[in-house]
């Protein structure tokens, strides 16, 4: 086992191969929620036909982009289908494009980001943002999730009227009897208890606890066999570039993009600051190689049949740890091509009153970054708010964006701090001009 501990520099990093493996199946426990997760919001899409595929398509995609993220950046990082682009991908772009269409648009979406990862395009972008935009998205994301999962159970229904008006309906008294709603309570509850007490692998504890108690109360019925042999038949290669061009759905690929492109960053930045990785001058080692591996990811998983992959801040269980290598990354993506493979019997069988907690704790995770934003500033946090009721309100991430960039650069512009605003910035706000635009006339 020697090679392993040169080729992943143990000795540099002051770790050993126990120490990494143990890492690996912590930030396994911690993010395998997405192999039901998943499944579960994209076959909502695609339909209940599409979900043996998703299962092992989702085990695929994080199984092996995870190795390559271990073996060719040498990061203790993991990456899956990312929570958020999910949901975006299966209930504002797939309803209106089709799937096949939205999986088209995964693809050049990470076509782009693997171009601009291997350019100084990427770096100009990224000091263009405002960060108070970029918390802001995150936060967005988050209620986006939270709503979805209250949706799940019937707890918050959205209703959109011919005259394009969203009507939200729940909790009534009916709806908070149901056993259903009862579960899901009791899910979001032990998932809240063991996050409180700093328990690793709380949301597939909690997604599984409560499984099980809907199997054993009748509520759900039970799974029909353990394992299964994987199959992708159904989702793998059906990319619709022909209808991406026709549909004119290039908003949807910058939404996809820019979402992606920007969750990576905050996320490795984060994880690099925790692993002790960031430079004198908070730069990241390698960043290239990681964000190359995340795009590959990305446009990997779109052949497979998956929405977007992207690097989960879940590692940061591993790191805390003491994962610290890419080894680390290696057994996690391992341990999904093991067990994920092979679990779409157990993954159908679980209700989605298991699922939805799981949506809401990942929806406070999300929310955790509106902390950032200068409130004493408002042309910084008004277009952040703008953005932050914009994309659950609209179930639409690219809407969301738009009206931040757009709202965000006026406000500069008319209060006399133009020259605070990138120039890309004014760039990006014509574009979502345009896209809106379009969407009026469409």
């Amino acid at each position: 086992m020697g090679w392993i501990e040169r080729y992943f520099e143990f000795e540099k990093y002051g770790t050993d191969l126990k120490t990494e493996v143990l890492a690996g199946l912590t930030t396994f426990m911690t993010m395998a929620y997405i192999l039901f997760v998943n499944p579960s919001i994209l076959s909502a899409a695609m339909g209940q036909e599409a979900f043996d595929s998703l299962v092992a398509v989702t085990a695929l995609a994080a199984g092996l982009t995870t190795i390559l993220m271990g073996v060719y950046a040498k990061k203790p990082f993991a990456l899956a289908p990312g929570m958020g682009l999910n949901a975006y991908f299966a209930f504002t772009v797939a309803p209106k494009y089709g799937w096949k269409v939205a999986l088209a648009a995964v693809f050049v979406e990470g076509i782009i980001f693997i171009i601009l990862s291997i350019t100084k395009v990427r770096s100009a972008i990224i000091h263009a943002i405002p960060l108070s935009q970029k918390y802001a998205v995150g936060a967005g994301i988050g209620l986006f999730l939270t709503f979805i999962g209250l949706n799940d159970v019937g707890l918050l229904t959205a209703v959109t009227t011919k005259e394009g008006v969203l009507q939200l309906t729940g909790l009534n008294a009916p709806a908070l009897a149901k056993p259903e709603t009862l579960l899901f309570l009791f899910g979001l509850f032990v998932a809240a208890i063991l996050i409180g007490l700093r328990i690793k692998g709380a949301l597939l504890i909690s997604i599984l606890a409560t499984s099980i108690v809907g199997w054993i109360t009748g509520v759900a019925p039970w799974p029909e066999k353990l394992f299964s042999m994987p199959t992708i038949s159904y989702t793998f290669m059906k990319l619709d570039l022909h209808g991406l061009l026709n549909a004119g759905a290039l908003g949807v690929v910058f939404a996809f993009f820019m979402v992606d492109f920007f969750d990576t960053l905050g996320t490795v930045t984060g994880l690099s600051a925790k692993a002790g990785f960031l430079t004198k001058e908070g730069k990241i080692p390698d960043a290239e190689k990681v964000l190359l591996t995340d795009a590959i990811g990305t446009t990997f998983g779109a052949i497979l049949g998956t929405s977007t992959v992207t690097t989960y801040i879940e590692s940061a269980a591993g790191i805390e740890e003491g994962g610290r290598t890419g080894f680390t990354a290696v057994v996690v993506g391992l341990l999904f091509l093991a067990i994920g493979l092979f679990i779409a019997p157990v993954a159908k069988a679980i209700p989605a009153f298991a699922t939805a907690p799981a949506l809401v704790i990942v929806g406070y995770y999300m929310m955790s970054a509106f902390k950032e934003v200068d409130f004493s500033d408002p042309t910084e946090a008004i277009p952040a708010f703008l953005v932050l009721i914009t994309i659950p309100f609209t179930y639409s991430i690219a809407d969301g964006i738009g009206v931040g960039f757009i709202s965000y650069t006026l406000l500069k512009v008319f209060t006399g701090r133009w020259k605070e605003v990138h120039p890309l910035m004014y760039i990006l706000a014509l574009v979502f001009v345009g896209y809106f635009a379009y969407l009026a006339t469409a």
